[in-house]
């Protein structure tokens, strides 16, 4: 018994030790995780898929329709339910027609009677109707994929964006990792010469204790980045992530186009401009006439019991024709229907021109934006190595006892503004390229 105990206190042991592996996560893995888990790119695929069944809604106009009814009637003799009704016929007209039925005669009524009856019909010439309404359902079409390609472009985006802010705030504690243990070190050799003076020793500790606060607001905010990362890529949520992409040290010239040829957003206003043109005409051809083939074909039968109505056949009959329906007088309403989509299909045209200024000034400002950070990426990094040397000079001069704590700080402090703000830089420029191809691709 004492050896079962302990072999399960050393399982417990080495499960309770052994290693947690984090998920490695690069920035095209990223992206491809929160495309899959998007919820706006799986409505924008449905909306295509609507938009595909309403084509085959408005094509099923084109070709013939079939309706078929059946009536069954039994006639109920109200005066005895349970037999059928007599119709006697009066001898004084009949008998001056025919001597047999002087006397009259009388005979039972059927009362069962079945109908059926099966109606075509197709369409032949409708001068645009459907013809029309089919053109703008396939520029409905060609708006739900430029819609898709649109929501794609900016879940890809948020993405990028994603990954990269929560790898600034993994760089951000490093950075305040970094800056606090050169605040301690300077602690340790102030207190280690035994020359330690009182100013000094409290600006070191306030400089510490701010240093602190920086650190867990870097963590916070590390651990909020991340968690919105995995909620985005469908991760759980107690999965440790190790962003494998760093950030780039050089950014090579962007190869993108100096002119804006295209958008999905042009496209779909361009393709809603069809659309309103379409049904315009096609509500305009709601006042012209229609012409249809027709074709018919009934049967008919009664008796005076159910099942003996098909002893015999019934009557039957089929008719075909031409049927031409014309619109007399509607009120107006058709004139005003087209008005109205000619008036949407202008408004989209005012849309289109405008999203096409305000899109190419877009593109325009990432690429200038992406141009000028790059340009003074260089002067940036030669500004923060030189706050490095003035940082090493001053350590060195404090450690020789040269130097205060208070100057100390402050060309930390530098420093560390200086490496926020290149960092900072290198997001600003990505999300530059970013926004560029977004807006190109």
């Amino acid at each position: 018994m004492h050896k079962i105990r302990m072999v399960s206190l050393m399982a417990l042991i080495c499960l309770s030790t052994a290693p947690t592996y984090a998920i490695d996560l690069s920035l095209s893995d990223a992206v491809s995780k929160i495309t899959e888990q998007s919820h706006d790119l799986k409505k924008a695929s449905a909306n295509v898929q609507k938009a595909e069944a309403s084509l085959d809604a408005v094509n099923a106009n084109r070709w013939f329709k079939i309706d078929g009814t059946a009536a069954y009637t039994n006639m109920v003799n109200i005066e005895n339910p349970s037999k059928p009704r007599m119709i006697e016929i009066s001898g004084d007209l009949l008998g001056e027609i025919d001597e047999r039925f002087k006397d009259g005669f009388a005979f039972e009524m059927p009362d069962n009677m079945l109908t059926a009856s099966v109606n075509i019909t197709q369409p032949i010439y409708t001068f645009g109707k459907i013809g029309n309404a089919v053109k703008s359902v396939k520029s409905a079409i060609k708006m739900a994929d430029a819609s898709y390609e649109l929501t794609r472009r900016e879940v890809e985006y948020a993405a990028a964006n994603l990954y990269w802010t929560a790898k600034m705030t993994d760089e951000i504690v490093k950075l305040s990792e970094s800056d606090l243990n050169n605040a301690r070190a300077a602690r340790k050799r102030l207190t280690a010469a035994g020359r330690a003076n009182r100013s000094n020793l409290v600006k070191i500790e306030s400089d510490i204790a701010s240093k602190e606060i920086n650190l867990s607001d870097a963590k916070f905010n590390r651990d909020t980045a991340h968690r919105m990362l995995k909620i985005m890529a469908g991760i759980d949520l107690e999965e440790p992530l190790v962003l494998t992409d760093s950030f780039p040290s050089t950014f090579g010239e962007l190869t993108a186009s100096q002119k804006l040829e295209n958008t999905p957003q042009w496209d779909i206003l361009s393709e809603q401009v069809e659309m309103y043109e379409r049904l315009a005409r096609s509500k305009r051809a709601d006042s012209l006439p229609t012409l249809a083939a027709t074709g018919s074909y009934s049967f008919n039968a009664i008796g005076n019991e159910f099942d003996s109505m098909f002893d015999r056949s019934g009557s039957q009959s089929v008719n075909v024709g031409l049927a031409l329906q014309v619109p007399i007088f509607s009120g107006g309403l058709n004139r005003a229907n087209a008005t109205i989509e000619a008036m949407n299909a202008e408004s989209a045209r005012q849309d289109l021109e405008k999203a096409k200024k305000l899109t190419s000034e877009q593109y325009d400002n990432a690429l200038k934006q992406y141009n000028h950070l790059r340009g003074n990426l260089a002067k940036l990094k030669q500004a923060r190595d030189l706050a490095a040397k003035a940082y090493q000079f001053s350590q060195d001069r404090f450690g020789a006892g040269q130097t205060s704590a208070v100057e100390l700080a402050d060309v930390a402090a530098g420093l560390y503004q200086l490496d926020m703000a290149l960092l900072n830089m290198k997001y600003n420029i990505l999300m530059s390229e970013q926004s560029v191809k977004k807006l190109g691709e």
